[in-house]
């Protein structure tokens, strides 16, 4: 339970392109989706500009907690604009790539190497993902898939790579060889698979239940502390950079998360109900 307010009505994202869509679809939830179903919602630079746009807003929005990333039509992410990187490429702009790659920090769409948020961010994959559909995937919380979705990091079958977080993220979470499967044959797995085999699906379900079980987990999200989820989700991304524990420990203790959680009215909250034996009543975190 929350006392924060997360009406639709009352927030009003930045303005964007009809190549992404922004709605609010339960309270402290934004619902962010891929809108270009014709071209199975490949990114363009529009597209990329438009998510960072969203998800910067997002990340300093108090009342809104969780995001869930879909696609519009059949597909999740279809990954690049392969026929523009095609033209870029022909025209001598291979350099210009692998600068762009240092430099945009947040990853492939803002996503697949954003490391600022400490919302959670839930992918409901309502069809295919491939690319950098799926090393989005890879960079999210929790990952619900369609149980008819197909996964892929088929870029090796076109002469490129999965440069923008999907190899190292793979690798940590599968195992080498398991990686190595997908990456060095290109090919496509099922869903299951991805959840059974590799570890990276959280949840299969029929893909007309996709959307209604991330919304659900969500939900079950935002019964928690907001200041104590995004302390937590902190500390897995510092884990990720810290090869000890103690390492790990220390720098989430320095976190501007958890002393906003040590000190926040969430944690008085959350001690005093369970101690009156009722619902806590959380309020939106502060700003960092």
């Amino acid at each position: 339970m929350s006392t924060g307010t997360s009406s639709g009505a009352a927030l009003q994202p930045p303005a964007h392109s009809d190549e992404i869509k922004v709605s609010f679809p339960q309270e402290h939830v934004m619902l962010l989706t891929f809108n270009r179903p014709k071209s199975l919602n490949a990114v363009t630079p529009t597209m990329t500009e438009d998510v960072k746009r969203v998800l910067d807003w997002f990340d300093d929005e108090p009342s809104l907690w969780i995001v869930i990333l879909t696609g519009e039509g059949r597909a999740f992410c279809a990954g690049a604009d392969l026929i523009e990187w095609n033209k870029r490429q022909a025209s001598g702009g291979a350099e210009d790539d692998q600068k762009r790659i240092i430099q945009d920090v947040d990853g492939f769409a803002s996503i697949s190497r954003r490391y600022s948020t400490s919302k959670p961010i839930i992918a409901a994959v309502n069809g295919g993902a491939y690319g950098g559909g799926m090393e989005i995937i890879l960079n999210c919380d929790l990952v619900i898939a369609s149980e008819d979705a197909m996964l892929a990091l088929p870029e090796v079958k076109r002469g490129v790579v999965a440069i923008q977080g999907g190899m190292p993220r793979l690798s940590r979470i599968a195992g080498h060889q398991l990686a190595s499967e997908m990456l060095l044959l290109g090919k496509a797995i099922s869903a299951t698979d991805a959840a059974t085999r590799f570890g990276f699906v959280n949840k299969v379900v029929p893909k007309a239940e996709v959307l209604s079980t991330a919304l659900a987990w969500a939900a079950e999200i935002a019964q928690n502390s907001p200041d104590a989820i995004q302390s937590t989700k902190r500390a897995l991304l510092l884990a990720t950079r810290h090869g000890s524990v103690e390492d790990a420990v220390i720098a989430h203790v320095s976190s501007k998360e958890s002393k906003r959680a040590f000190t926040s009215e969430n944690i008085q909250e959350g001690l005093r109900a369970f101690t009156e034996k009722r619902k806590p009543s959380w309020k939106n975190p502060a700003k960092l």
